[in-house]
Parts: structure tokens; sequence; C-alpha cells
């Protein structure tokens, strides 16, 4: 199981790296009606606005997300298209924990804040987007990291 886990954690990172460079893309508004990059925000949950920061707990989010995958999906992941369902779910569930719920509360929010203030359902559906993307990668690349080792198993 430690392998599978260890593949989770990779496979997160590397999708949290195709997430991270659609928040940075990504622009959220601000109480004052301005604007920040989406990863300062990310950032604040930790109390900080630096961007290495964002990118910082993003990517370790990531592994643990993508771990945790592993961890309770791994067993059913047996092809890249088990990989993108599970992945894709996977993703959905993290919008709803972790960008509707955790996220908003960090920043001092109500849960789901971001779809009941029409100036952040916009960012909402981008998170949406993202987290999904986030969940395809996911699991293409576990299943992906996962058949390569049955392989190399099975050649040696």
């Amino acid at each position: 199981m430690g392998s599978r886990v260890a593949a989770g954690a990779v496979a997160g990172l590397i999708a949290g790296v195709v997430f991270g460079l659609m928040m940075q893309a990504m622009r959220a508004p601000t109480p004052d009606g301005g604007q920040m990059p989406m990863m300062a925000m990310v950032a604040m949950v930790v109390g900080s606005t630096s961007i290495a920061v964002g990118w910082a707990y993003h990517l370790f989010n990531s592994a643990v997300i993508g771990a945790l995958f592993a961890w309770l999906f791994g067993a059913r992941v047996g092809s890249v298209g088990s990989g993108l369902g599970w992945g894709a779910a996977w993703g959905l569930v993290w919008w709803v924990v972790g960008g509707l719920v955790l996220m908003p509360i960090a920043l001092g929010m109500t849960p789901f804040a971001p779809l009941m203030m029409a100036p952040m359902r916009p960012v909402a559906m981008g998170s949406l987007m993202g987290h999904i993307v986030f969940g395809l990668v996911l699991g293409a690349a576990y299943a992906a990291m996962i058949r390569a080792k049955s392989v190399r198993t099975v050649r040696a």
C-alpha cells in the first residue's frame, strides 16, 4: 500500500501543478472592489499574501489529496479510464470540501459563500473547473504510474 500512496502523492503534485497554473491565471475580487491573484488568496489561508506561499501551500495540499485518493480509491483504479472517473469524482468532492467549505471558513466567510456572493460566482465556477481538471490529471497520472509499476514487476 505504501507505494500506492506514494504514487498518489506524486500524481497529486502533477495535478497540483496543472491546477496551480490555472489558478495563477485567475483573479478573485476583494472586498474593496479590487482584484487579487487567486494564488494570493490561497496564501491567505495560512496568513500570507505571497504567491510563493500560495504555491507551496497548494502543492502540499495537492500531494496530501493525491495520497488520500490512492489510499481510498487506488485499488479501484485499474485503467486510465477508471482513474479519470474516480479522479473527476474526487475533484468534485474537493471542490465542495475545500473550495466551498474549508477555504471560505479559513478566510472568515460562511460555507458556500463563493456561490452566494455574486462577484465570487465566476471564481467558484473557475474553481469547479480547476478541481475537475485536478481530479482528471490526478486519476490519469496515478493510473499510468500504477500501470508502469505493474509492467515493471511482470517483466522482472
